[in-house]
């Protein structure tokens, strides 16, 4: 099924018939039905979730597993390398738009949606409402009928500037490990990588010290109106993306560890590598779009 280059690569490379995307769909389907009856008060769709959770990751690892060995077997050549590197692109992309849709929401709501409660008829209705956002004015809620329970905003300082400083600490460390991998310094890149991994585990556990004391201490929820909404919708995403990446760096590390990858053939190093300066980009305008203005 393949055509062999002179080297011994195959050309391109066509993979027997897989299991695999059945299997993952089936995990999904019950990921999918469970959620959906859990949270309309089905108890047994709790049960649902956890089983297709299990067996889509089961499913996942036993995939994943399968095309590394096919790597390390040196099946996948130019053709194959070049597919991923335009599969991993349009994955990134799909992250840019999907976070575009929410800094635009922010955005909206900031500059015509809270503007526009502030009108002259509105303003009858409700005289005393501030049409300015919560972060600009202290203990505005942005609710003209006075329904949203009062909350303070969250700072930049000084959580927020910490993750900051490990998410581009990281990617610095991050850099240095792909360097040291292409002039094959392996015990350098496993070290930079186990700092990277570091840095994004301390990174999620300052964020969620952020969620506790901006729900306990600030009453700052999902139900804060659009504050709190695009607040926990921008910075949670964020987070999940920041989890996702981080599992990817540490099973790139393990892999590293049991000796794959070379200076000239690492693209599974550097589609990480790739993911994780994109979630340090997303960052960066949340920490200027949502924390300081």
């Amino acid at each position: 099924m393949s055509s062999v280059a002179q080297s011994g690569t195959p050309y391109y490379f066509v993979p027997e018939p897989s299991r695999h995307p059945v299997m993952a769909s089936i995990g999904l389907f019950f990921v999918i039905l469970g959620a959906s009856q859990w949270i309309n008060g089905a108890a047994w769709g709790a049960y649902a979730l956890a089983f297709g959770m299990v067996w889509w990751l089961v499913t996942l690892y036993q995939w994943f597993s399968e095309s590394v060995r096919e790597s390390e077997g040196g099946l996948y050549g130019y053709k194959i390398d070049l597919s991923y590197r335009w599969a991993m692109s349009w994955f990134i992309f799909s992250e840019v738009m999907f976070f575009g849709a929410f800094f635009t929401a922010l955005w909206w709501a900031r500059s015509h949606s809270v503007p526009g409660l502030g009108n002259i008829e509105n303003a009858l209705l409700w005289p005393d409402f501030k049409a300015v956002w919560p972060s600009v004015a202290a203990g505005v809620t942005a609710s003209p009928a006075n329904i949203i329970e009062p909350f303070q905003t969250v700072g930049p300082f000084w959580l927020p500037t910490i993750n900051t400083a490990l998410l581009l600490s990281s990617g610095v460390t991050m850099t240095i490990a792909h360097h040291a991998l292409r002039e094959n310094h392996r015990a350098r890149t496993i070290a930079f990588m186990w700092a990277t991994v570091t840095l994004g585990v301390v990174f999620l556990f300052v964020q969620g010290y952020e969620y506790f004391h901006a729900y306990s201490e600030l009453n700052l929820k999902m139900t804060s109106g659009i504050y709190g909404s695009t607040f926990y919708m921008l910075t949670g995403f964020h987070g999940f993306h920041v989890f996702v990446g981080m599992l990817m760096l540490l099973f790139i590390t393990l892999r590293l560890q049991k000796g794959h990858f070379t200076p000239e053939k690492h693209f599974g190093f550097e589609g990480a590598a790739w993911y994780w300066h994109f979630v340090d980009v997303v960052w960066l305008g949340l920490y200027i779009l949502v924390y300081w203005l």
